[in-house]
């Protein structure tokens, strides 16, 4: 590695597809995240398929995270 070349950080994604996977999965993970999930998804009326709406709401966004996960590891990011 050349000395003089500026060093990048390895926090920061490089590519736009890095930038994308890293906004999707920041922006679902804050849906799971307690100031989300006990005022909106803290819903114990609606009954789906079974379930209260407040795990069918969490089944679907740590699904949504795992699919942004199957996405960047596909695009090779």
């Amino acid at each position: 590695m050349d000395d003089n070349a500026p060093r990048r950080s390895h926090f920061l994604p490089r590519t736009r597809d890095g930038w994308t996977a890293t906004i999707a999965f920041l922006a679902l993970f804050v849906l799971a995240m307690p100031p989300i999930t006990h005022t909106v998804l803290n819903r114990s009326d609606p009954w789906v398929l079974g379930l209260p709406f407040f795990y069918v709401a969490l089944l679907a966004v740590y699904s949504a995270l795992i699919l942004v996960l199957i996405w960047a590891f596909r695009r090779g990011v």
